[in-house]
């Protein structure tokens, strides 16, 4: 099969688990379902679509496919963010209950946190994207240990608000929030789109993007803003849901067998909608809310990143 015949069957799964989602169980009840459920769905849709798009990048600039831009420590700042907020000013603080609020400081403190970050990192020119990798990781741990602390003192009233921010949750998502993504996400694209080219690029390693003419240190520099920013939004939006970047991305390689990045990162965009989709559906239909959608994600990647921990270890 061509690409368009892959991209056409993706598109169509989509289109079929999203019509599934809005109209099946709705009982007549058009005025309610729909615009509820619409909402649902645009979250998942502008969710799905940034995490895929930023984790095909960060892939290509890591020249690794087992790696997300979670191991930057961005879900983790999420947590200490929230964890913090609750700690000190409570659950019922007005930075909690309003949704706008929390997710200006949210978003604002991850992105406010990787512009720090890059800046201090890439002052020296020695210092090469590994190194950044390692420091993000310990930093990411670092947070997590803050989290874990400030949970262990929190009132155990209190920590159910915690606890609720832990899993990503598409079920009471704030519309105004949903256009801020939305607008957000579109900028974001269509300002990567004449980079895709370079990306192709930048896929076969340092040296010979550097020999082939590209300002790679430059361009990296830009491309780690454009993730921070996709995964803060998203992260910001719902919540963190780690593994789905690693499954989606590799997934997308796997059924398209391609480098060209203006072919992957949209399939990719794709299969992450049909996974949120699906996984609604079955957290809905199937455990009736009894678990969350992000737990799901995260069983299922966490298993693929063992079988692909084990498969590259084979080829060794």
């Amino acid at each position: 099969m061509g690409y368009k015949t892959k991209l056409t069957i993706l598109i169509l799964v989509s289109v079929i688990l999203a019509t599934i989602f809005m109209v099946y169980d709705s009982g007549g009840h058009w005025e309610y379902v729909l615009p509820r459920r619409g909402k649902i769905l645009l979250a998942i849709v502008i969710t799905g679509a940034a995490i895929a798009f930023a984790t095909v990048v960060f892939q290509t600039i890591t020249n690794n496919r087992i790696l997300t831009p979670s191991i930057i420590g961005l879900d983790s700042l999420y947590m200490l963010i929230q964890t913090f907020v609750i700690f000190t000013f409570g659950s019922m603080s007005i930075a909690m209950t309003n949704a706008n609020l929390n997710f200006v400081l949210s978003a604002g403190g991850m992105i406010l946190f990787s512009f720090v970050f890059y800046q201090l990192l890439f002052r020296e020119e020695g210092h090469n994207i590994y190194f950044l990798l390692l420091v993000g990781l310990i930093l990411g741990t670092f947070f997590s240990s803050l989290t874990t602390f400030m949970q262990v003192l929190i009132d155990p009233n209190e920590f159910q608000s915690v606890q609720n921010r832990m899993f990503a949750s598409f079920n009471n998502v704030n519309t105004d929030l949903l256009l801020i993504s939305v607008i957000s996400f579109i900028v974001i694209s269509v300002y990567c789109l004449r980079f895709t080219k370079f990306l192709d690029v930048i896929s076969l390693g340092k040296d010979h993007s550097i020999n082939l003419g590209i300002p790679y240190n430059k361009l990296i520099k830009r491309m780690l803003f454009v993730v921070a920013i996709l995964i803060s939004i998203s992260t910001a939006l719902v919540g963190p849901i780690t593994f789905l970047g690693l499954l989606v991305a590799n997934v997308t390689y796997e059924f398209l067998k391609t480098y060209k990045h203006s072919q992957i990162i949209p399939a990719s965009i794709f299969v992450s909608i049909i996974a949120l989709v699906g996984g609604q559906l079955i957290v809905e239909r199937v455990f009736t809310f009894e678990t969350t959608l992000s737990v799901i994600i995260n069983f299922i990647g966490g298993v693929y990143f063992l079988y692909l921990l084990l498969k590259e270890r084979k080829s060794w």
